[in-house]
């Protein structure tokens, strides 16, 4: 008698049929054993297999439309993959079941024990979770190998973009935004488990990270590299940040060990403050080319003027020495104090230059000092205002849209901006009828406007 099960099932062999006729499932199986039977030697005749137990029973799924029967055969087999695919092939050679046509396709060999396979390593990764909870490891460094292992699997998705995250950033009233996958399972193994990914330096925040700034206290951690100073300022354009952290110059947050995790994020730093170490450092760069940009063009104007007689050139020298270019260095209160005194004391004169300038306009001794005083309210603040002839702002806008605003507007009398005063500026405020410009200092001009009056905070009046 034939068995009707295996102990160990290894494959399954799936085959889709279609038969020209009504016929039973006793017919189709009839028709697999007869049509194979001596086909493949006594080693793989089907009927031989299943006595000895190298096959199990055949299942069959029958359904029936019209004149003709479909369905599914199942062959369960313990032989290996070649015999089995063997056999496979030869059901498919089954092409008619009594008096009608068939048609045997096989759609797929499977292999049983994958999902046994799979069910092993889910329990084995449990087990390990609760030796680790429970015992000590022998091995300091196969703990650590562990432990990693289990922290990188704790990783989930969050919020509507799917975000690799930390398994407590919905729960934790504080946030950690790091660029990638890589820097949150580092987070990870150190036992941080609030932090998110944003992408690097996206140009598009996710609506995500964007949402968790709104709710939550917002830390930056980022590389150690100008790509990080991108994704803080691309984050600074679309939401609040409240802390940043940077890890050591050179190198990323996926790389650092605890002991640099820890001291980076302990180092942070309130956005403030972050903003204004990055603006002094701009300063300083800027300071440098135009000190240097000077020295050129004093260069330039000393090759291009003639040689002068020595009767003259001593002339000169007197006048350089009587009307020195750069002022003695001053406290910022004292030269805020100095500078109101001298627009408040006189009017401007006016000018004398060669034959046929215009003349300095003069102003309103109370416009000029609502002028200083707005200079010294922007200070820091990276904007800029447009006055009207009246005194009235006009308008306030970050310096970086000043030239775009005053190419579309008019009216305007005098700007005031926490910036440099540079050349594109100066002749953009001509063409527009600006008779006034007042900065925090001004680039090296090829040549003066009488016309405009330009007034530095670090230099006063420039003649």
């Amino acid at each position: 008698m034939a068995k009707t099960y295996l102990d160990i099932v290894k494959y399954m062999v799936t085959a889709k049929f279609g038969i020209e006729g009504l016929v039973d499932k006793p017919d189709i199986i009839g028709a697999v054993f007869g049509q194979t039977e001596g086909l493949l030697g006594d080693e793989l005749d089907l009927r031989e297999l299943q006595k000895s137990g190298k096959i199990g029973r055949i299942e069959i799924d029958v359904s029936q439309s019209g004149s003709k029967t479909y369905g599914k055969l199942f062959l369960p087999a313990s032989l290996d993959r070649v015999e089995t695919c063997i056999l496979a092939a030869a059901v498919e050679s089954v092409d008619r079941v009594g008096p009608f046509e068939a048609q045997f396709q096989v759609e797929k060999v499977e292999d049983t024990r994958a999902e046994k396979r799979r069910h092993i390593l889910d329990r084995a990764k449990m087990l390990m979770k609760q030796l680790l909870a429970t015992e000590i490891p022998d091995s300091k460094e196969l703990s650590e190998l562990v432990q990693s292992e289990v922290k990188s699997s704790e990783i989930v998705e969050f919020g509507q973009d799917h975000l690799p995250a930390g398994p407590d950033i919905a729960k934790n009233n504080e946030v950690i935004f790091v660029e990638g996958r890589a820097d949150v399972i580092n987070l990870l193994r150190n036992n941080i488990t609030n932090s998110i990914a944003i992408g690097g330096a996206t140009a598009n925040v996710p609506k995500t990270i964007i949402g968790l700034a709104a709710e939550k206290e917002v830390t930056v951690f980022v590389d150690g590299d100008r790509g990080g100073d991108l994704v803080i300022r691309s984050l600074l354009s679309v939401l609040d940040v409240d802390f940043v952290a940077k890890a050591p110059d050179g190198k990323e947050v996926e790389e650092l060990a605890r002991k640099e995790v820890i001291k980076a994020l302990r180092s942070k730093v309130p956005i403030e403050q972050y903003l204004g170490a990055e603006r002094n450092k701009y300063n300083h760069g800027q300071d440098r080319r135009d000190r240097r940009d000077h020295h050129h063009q004093q260069q330039y104007e000393r090759q291009q003027q003639p040689r002068p007689e020595p009767a003259q050139q001593n002339d000169e020298m007197f006048e350089q020495v009587d009307k020195p270019y750069i002022k003695d260095l001053r406290n910022e209160e004292e030269e805020q104090h100095e500078g109101l005194q001298k627009i408040e004391s006189s009017p401007v004169s006016s000018y004398s230059g060669a034959a046929g300038a215009q003349a300095k306009p003069v102003l309103e001794s109370a416009l000029l000092g609502q002028l200083a005083n707005g200079l010294v309210e922007l200070s820091g603040s990276l904007r800029s205002r447009v006055y009207s002839p009246d005194g009235n702002v006009i308008k306030e806008v970050p310096i970086r849209e000043l030239l775009t605003t005053l190419q579309d507007m008019s009216g305007a009398y005098a700007l005031v901006l926490d910036g440099v005063i540079t050349q594109r500026l100066v002749e953009l405020s001509l063409e527009k009828g600006i008779k006034a410009i007042y900065g925090i200092r001004a680039n090296p001009m090829p040549r003066r406007h009488p016309e405009l009056i330009l007034y530095t905070k670090e230099q006063g009046k420039l003649e």
